[in-house]
């Protein structure tokens, strides 16, 4: 008999060891929509490679203005051309990858006045992307699986009270996923406030475009230094954002190789490690980068 329990006492610490290696396993992002020729969010998600698709942008909102979105060569929402985009939502979601729509971007009119324009704003999506009900869904009536705040300028108030409203609607059922996109240097100079409020679920780093926090050359110094300052903050988990071909940032590609035999074993360590991001569909599709890092991710 007293063999017994040593038996299951073996089971269960394996089955725990598995559980542990399993959740250190990081996760591919991607951001889909600035490029007619990137393929349809459908196959997107069909090539298996990706976990979550930030979909790129919701440019113009806050402050008054009509809230507008672009998705480049894919369809026009102004004569509501994109509503065909619901059922390759909801296939992207029957697969598991989580669709979450991108706020803000490089370019674009997007500004919050005050805690009142980020109530309206947070309402807006909710009505219009997430789980609320308007006549005028740009996406049909797929319920996304969040927001995505990409904010690289404009102001650096009220992002923190649009987080809170967007994220008290999980309350109402389906969770209400927060993730946001920071440059690199710490903390972030527009939404660094807003990660402090502890709702954000995925971070996805650009580690781009920004020679000081940087992999440059296989020298990973300033890289590891930012990334340490990154995995303190009070979100779920840190992804290390990169440009998925030389030609889609300015600076900061690293190649595959180096990645997966320098870069990631630095960083895997970490218990707020998530995996990486991938700026964007189109510019993977020239490389084939997702693919050839997604089994050591």
């Amino acid at each position: 008999m007293a063999s017994k329990p040593a038996t299951s006492a073996t089971f269960s610490f394996f089955f725990l060891l598995a559980l542990a290696v399993g959740s250190n396993a990081g996760e591919i992002a991607i951001y889909w929509g600035q490029n007619g020729n990137e393929g349809t969010l459908a196959d997107t998600c069909a090539s298996g490679n990706y976990d979550f698709v930030n979909l790129a942008f919701l440019c113009t909102f806050g402050n008054g203005q009509t809230p507008q979105l672009n998705l480049a060569g894919h369809c026009d929402p102004s004569v509501n051309g994109c509503t065909g985009l619901s059922s390759d939502i909801k296939s992207c979601q029957a697969k598991g990858v989580k669709v979450i729509l991108s706020i803000g971007g490089g370019a674009g009119s997007y500004y919050l006045a005050s805690a009142e324009d980020a109530r309206q704003v947070a309402t807006y999506l909710w009505n219009n992307y997430l789980g609320g009900q308007s006549s005028s869904r740009p996406l049909g009536d797929a319920v996304l699986d969040g927001i995505d705040f990409d904010i690289e300028g404009r102001t650096n108030q009220y992002w923190d009270v649009l987080a809170k409203y967007l994220s008290a609607y999980s309350n109402r059922g389906k969770k209400v996923y927060l993730t946001a996109a920071p440059q690199c240097p710490y903390p972030d100079a527009w939404v660094g406030g807003a990660l402090q409020t502890g709702l954000f679920d995925y971070v996805w780093v650009q580690f781009y475009n920004n020679p000081p926090c940087q992999y440059s050359g296989g020298d990973l110094s300033n890289l590891e230094d930012a990334w340490k300052q990154w995995k303190s903050i009070p979100a779920g988990k840190v992804f290390l954002g990169l440009p998925a071909a030389p030609d889609a940032a300015g600076s900061g590609f690293i190649p595959a190789t180096d990645l997966t035999s320098q870069v990631l074993p630095a960083i895997k360590d970490s218990d707020k490690y998530g995996g990486v991001m991938l700026w964007s569909k189109y510019y993977d599709d020239e490389t084939g980068y997702s693919k050839s890092i997604k089994s050591d991710v």
